[in-house]
């Protein structure tokens, strides 16, 4: 059933709104899988934050050029059936739930991805972006960095007193 105008302006505008708000929005090619296998990786997109939505590639296009940053990402190969990914909070979180899907499914390949800035990133670059540690992995990654000086020093201090203790109660029994 064909859309109304009203509509599509409904779906360019929702699509915008989306576009000007998602730090990344990765897009796949999905011919060939299944309607179960969708609904599967739109909850787990949902458990990270991040919204699936497949939309014509005409109103997508229409939406990228109506948001003045995203007005000279290259749209060239926005062709053929694609699933857009949005995400607000993290950039890698798309690519991410995509690849893991990936894994199990196939027939689901990256096509590229569109930044903030309104830089379109080639399929490879998105495959890089999904083998890159979460947001919060890298913040306790660094946290730990930060802990492991002062966690040696107090297992030092704590290992020398030991040691004296003992020391000191050898003396003292003998």
């Amino acid at each position: 059933m064909a859309l109304t105008k009203a509509k599509k302006n409904e779906v360019v505008a929702e699509v915008a709104d989306l576009l000007s708000s998602s730090k990344m929005t990765v897009v796949a090619a999905y011919p060939g899988t299944t309607v179960k296998a969708m609904q599967a990786l739109r909850k787990a997109a949902h458990g990270n934050g991040t919204e699936l939505r497949v939309v014509k590639n005409r109103l997508v296009i229409k939406a990228i050029q109506q948001n003045d940053t995203l007005k000279g990402a290259d749209v060239s190969g926005l062709n053929g059936q694609l699933m857009y990914a949005f995400n607000s909070e993290d950039e890698v979180a798309p690519a991410q739930v995509l690849a893991d899907f990936m894994k199990t499914n196939p027939s689901l390949e990256f096509v590229g991805a569109i930044s903030a800035e309104g830089k379109f990133l080639s399929k490879d670059e998105v495959k890089a972006l999904a083998t890159l540690p979460s947001k919060a992995q890298l913040i306790a990654e660094v946290v730990a960095m930060l802990q492991s000086p002062l966690h040696d020093v107090t297992n030092a201090l704590s290992g020398n007193l030991h040691a004296l203790l003992d020391g000191v109660e050898a003396k003292a029994a003998a």
